[in-house]
């Protein structure tokens, strides 16, 4: 039995509030370990640890920095095996799904090693009579992250690399349900030349939410979770005075034309909606056939895959997915099904019996498959966060078009097609965040910005790419003379490029 504190000024600590609560193994339903849940007066510790190492980490040139990040990203590959071993065996997910975890966080660290160019200001010689203007990057001093336990690398390395990179000092407050990766994580950063205390890892519930969200010297928080939380953390964070970016739920649709390439498409819809028990925020959870005959062949194709979808435990390498994080979410999407089913809609593939042999007290739950399904439904209408997939038939592209647009979420949407026509007018016209043309899960490689619209996002910056050193910076503009050439006299008019 494990036991985990907190990571706090370099070192492991164990926890002192009393609390804590379990970490689960999904798929046999053991007890692997223990987490301290931080009070109030531990996350104050990490601040002032992170207070303390901040200034001298900001003055460290940005290319030493980033030297750091470079012996990091060896650090993981020395571990790969064993870190997705471990995340796998939290969380429920594949190993390798557990490894793709792993990977695309390292790619926003590989990106951030180019933080020495990312942080240039810019500069105008000669702006007007003897002046000249520059800006400056600078960072914000101590900042904070809250991830989720869908992406226990990912999303941690998502916000720790822009944020130390650009001279802050970090705060990462990670789901409790698999703590184990992200901790680890910061005793690489430690062992990679990171000063003690630049990086904190803060193990809690929302008793440390709440005091990461009012502590004054925390001055940025980023959030990725439901959206509720979101909307909770979005606005006591702001009324706080602290920059906040929080990515919520997500309805993510694919719309098959007419002319998809079916084998494609309903490859495209196996992986991207049934892959790590659909606990995505970027999963597709509804597919959209345009005309009744597309909606016919693609449920004619979709039940046998949905049929023979191979569920198994995290350390099966053949698996399709493993079990999900736990009973809790398990009852959760199941009575989502029920749900479907009592609305009305039309419960092709029932996923809900399954029980893994040997594993019987895994959370183990088949693919389910709904056709029939409207807009009016609230399996249509919520985040269900499980291996579902829902057929929404549309007459028309226009109807289609019209389902993601209206939807409350914006995350994430994809539209298959031959038509290039068709695809050009569907990206520039739906009213969501990430288009994937012909890709399913269409997640923006690390220097490009990941982030949905409406009830998806709270905040004016996305994630990685250049949004998060903009997030994790404050620009300084400075206007310069020099008194050589310089008329003398005092002047009363506010001053003017004339």
């Amino acid at each position: 039995m494990r036991d985990i504190g907190h990571f706090i000024g370099g070192k492991n600590v164990a926890g002192k509030s009393g609390r804590s609560a379990n970490v689960l193994m999904p798929m046999d339903g053991t007890v692997q370990g223990k987490v301290a849940l931080a009070s109030k007066d531990e996350i104050r510790a990490a601040v002032e640890n992170a207070k303390a190492a901040q200034p001298g980490w900001a003055a460290t040139n940005p290319q030493r920095r980033a030297r750091v990040l470079m012996k990091f990203l060896d650090l993981v590959q020395q571990e790969y095996d064993s870190l997705a071993e471990l995340l796998a065996k939290e969380h429920g997910k594949t190993i390798p799904d557990a490894k793709g975890d792993i990977q695309r966080g390292l790619e926003v660290v590989e990106f951030c090693i180019g933080a020495p160019h990312l942080l240039k200001g810019e500069f105008t010689d000669g702006a007007g009579p003897g002046i000249d203007v520059y800006s400056m990057r600078q960072p914000l001093g101590v900042v904070a992250g809250i991830t989720p336990f869908n992406f226990p690398a990912m999303i941690p390395l998502w916000k720790i690399a822009p944020a130390i990179s650009a001279g802050n000092a970090f705060i990462l407050k990670p789901s409790e349900r698999d703590p184990g990766v992200p901790m680890r994580i910061a005793e690489l950063f430690i062992e990679a030349g990171l000063p003690e205390g630049v990086l904190n890892v803060v193990n809690g519930d929302k008793e440390a939410v709440d005091a990461i969200l009012d502590d004054p010297d925390i001055k940025a928080v980023g959030f990725v979770g439901s959206t509720p939380i979101a909307e909770y953390i979005y606005s006591r964070g702001c009324a706080a005075g602290k920059r906040v970016q929080c990515f919520g739920g997500a309805k993510n649709h694919m719309i098959i034309m007419p002319d998809a390439d079916m084998d494609q498409t309903v490859d495209a819809l196996i992986g991207a909606g049934y892959g790590s028990a659909g606990e995505r925020c970027m999963a597709i959870s509804v597919a959209v056939p345009v005309g009744k005959q597309t909606a016919d062949r693609l449920v004619e194709a979709l039940i046998p895959r949905v049929e023979s979808l191979k569920v198994g435990p995290s350390t099966d390498p053949s698996a399709d997915f493993g079990p999900l994080v736990t009973q809790q979410a398990l009852d959760r999407v199941k009575g989502y099904v029920d749900l479907g089913v009592e609305e009305g809609a039309k419960l092709v593939v029932d996923g809900r019996g399954f029980k893994m042999q040997g594993y019987e007290n895994g959370y183990y739950m088949g693919g389910c498959l709904f056709d029939h399904v409207t807009p009016d439904m609230r399996i249509y209408k919520e985040e269900i966060f499980g291996p579902v997939l829902s057929v929404v038939r549309a007459d028309t592209y226009e109807d289609a078009l019209k389902l993601p647009t209206e939807h409350e979420y914006g995350n994430g949407v994809a539209i298959f097609t031959r038509d290039g026509d068709a695809a050009r007018d569907f990206a520039s016209r739906v009213q969501v965040g990430m288009v994937g043309v012909n890709v399913p899960i269409p997640v923006p490689i690390a220097y490009y910005t990941f982030g949905g619209w409406k009830g998806s996002n709270f905040g004016d910056l996305n994630q990685h790419g250049p949004d998060a050193f903009r997030f994790y910076t404050k620009t300084k503009t400075i206007t310069s003379r020099w008194p050589s050439g310089v008329k003398e006299g005092a002047e009363f008019v506010i001053p003017t490029m004339n």
